[in-house]
């Protein structure tokens, strides 16, 4: 896993942003997904739940490394929706995310630009509703160490903010910890001080956990 992405940016659940723009009504829905698959039948979901809107375009990007981007302006002029959908997502450097943006047409035509700045604008308030997170690669590590050094240990992760897992108290006391990949050397060379070198570790997998945006 030496290879994986080490820090990617997406969204936590649904939200939504809605905006008027010369009486034509564009509602954003903005969606976690983990999948092509899951970005098209939520697609299609909203396209049957919107049945009387006049359009519902939308752009997803699929990937930890961002692999897979789509985008449809599903009957809008070509370029002034689903693209800029998509390139406000690229901007923000998102992925694993979905934004359909509905138009219910106000019967006032907004030319090229405008439509461009309607659809970027939408999808701009649906964001800002949006519950975003910051994912970051670590490393599980069980650290042992004996009661007599356990409150030690204790005080260092929570003065650092080192994310805990899990507890385990039999003879000794294991915790388990994550760690970004990036940190691990220093975070056991730090946990070695600070126990006088009786931690023992045992390195675990690797995985994506979220931290403050």
């Amino acid at each position: 896993m030496g290879e994986n992405i080490r820090l990617y940016n997406t969204i936590d659940g649904t939200s939504e942003g809605e905006i008027i723009e010369k009486k034509s009504r564009f509602i954003a829905t903005v969606m976690h997904v983990e999948s092509e698959e899951e970005a098209i039948a939520n697609i299609d979901r909203l396209k049957k739940q919107y049945w009387d809107a006049r359009h519902n375009c939308y752009a997803f990007i699929i990937g930890k490394g961002s692999e897979t981007m789509r985008f449809s302006d599903d009957g809008e002029p070509s370029g002034t929706a689903g693209k800029p959908i998509l390139e406000v997502l690229k901007a923000k450097e998102l992925t694993n995310i979905l934004v359909v943006v509905t138009r219910y047409f106000g019967g006032v035509l907004l030319g090229t630009g405008g439509l461009v700045r309607a659809y970027t604008d939408s999808t701009l308030e649906g964001l800002n509703n949006a519950s975003l997170k910051k994912m970051v690669l670590v490393k599980k590590v069980g650290v042992t160490v004996d009661y007599n050094t356990v409150g030690k240990l204790k005080y260092l992760l929570a003065s650092n903010e080192i994310i805990v897992i899990d507890e385990q108290y039999t003879d000794m006391v294991k915790i388990v910890i994550a760690v970004p990949v990036d940190e691990l050397r220093q975070c056991q060379d730090m946990i070695t001080d600070a126990t006088g070198g009786k931690a023992v570790y045992e390195l675990m997998e690797e995985d994506y956990v979220a931290i403050d945006y």
